[in-house]
């Protein structure tokens, strides 16, 4: 399935910089008091997400049209089963909070997968002008969004006595913070969205504890990006971290770089 995956990254250059433009038009004359709406979940959602929802369904549909999407802002996409083969997973705006806080750590992700593995993906982060891609097997690069330059990108080789762990700006959990202070943390970076990821997969931070609520299209295109670089995703058991689950929903998680030392309580 290589051939799709470069497709997939090769046309998702220029989906990025149209996708990116149309976040930033709604991000610049964002109002908190009248832009934000509430779905059924009362979770936040604004014409931002809904605008670029469009445009990369759109994309999709008409780049690859025997792909099944599925995508946060479209309830009835996840009543698709994509168990086996490949399909794609979409989150338009991830960090809505991000967004509406008018912190620039939102980003656009669009993954694919295979048999519930992701196998490449993309995330943008248009307010900070960085991009990241990978092919998992192939490698990973970050993207200058305003020169489109690129570089290759990998994990770090972890100091084991010297940690340097991001986590969730919006959802530092008690288990969360319970779990970095048991460790020789010396760095701690919070972030939003699913930057976190690829501050991994670049090699500025090591290690990524999530023991809160996440959704599969929050965590797919990071989680492609990160191993591509080198790194994985695991549940807290050490077992594999698989996609195409009930309702999407994940469990806890640890993501970091090959080598890294962790111990569970």
């Amino acid at each position: 399935m290589s051939t799709i995956s470069e497709k997939f990254i090769e046309l998702s250059h220029a989906w990025m910089r149209e996708a990116s433009a149309i976040a930033m038009q709604h991000y610049r004359s964002f109002d908190k008091e009248t832009g934000v709406m509430h779905k059924d979940d009362d979770s936040p959602l604004t014409k931002a997400d809904l605008a670029v929802d469009a445009y990369i369904g759109n994309a999709l549909k008409t780049s690859f049209p025997d792909i099944p999407v599925v995508t946060e802002e479209r309830a009835g996409s996840h009543d698709l089963n994509v168990s086996t083969g490949l399909f794609f997973l979409v989150d338009p705006i991830d960090g809505t909070k991000e967004f509406i806080n008018k912190r620039d750590e939102f980003t656009i992700n669009i993954a694919l997968l295979e048999n519930g593995n992701p196998i490449a993906g993309v995330v943008c982060a248009p307010a900070i002008g960085r991009s990241f891609v990978g092919i998992v097997g192939s490698g990973a690069f970050e993207i200058d969004l305003n020169n489109h330059g690129s570089k290759p990108i990998n994990v770090s080789m972890p100091d084991n006595h010297a940690l340097r762990v991001v986590a969730s700006r919006s959802h530092l959990s008690t288990e969360t913070q319970d779990f970095i202070d048991a460790h020789p943390v010396v760095d701690m970076k919070s972030a939003g969205s699913s930057l976190k990821f690829c501050l991994l997969a670049t090699g500025e931070a090591d290690l990524y504890p999530r023991f809160g609520p996440t959704m599969e299209w929050d965590t797919a295109a990071g989680h492609a990006v990160l191993s591509a670089a080198g790194g994985f995703v695991k549940n807290l058991d050490g077992s594999p971290f698989r996609y195409a689950k009930k309702e999407f929903r994940n469990p806890w998680f640890i993501a970091g770089a090959e080598g890294v030392e962790y111990e569970m309580k």
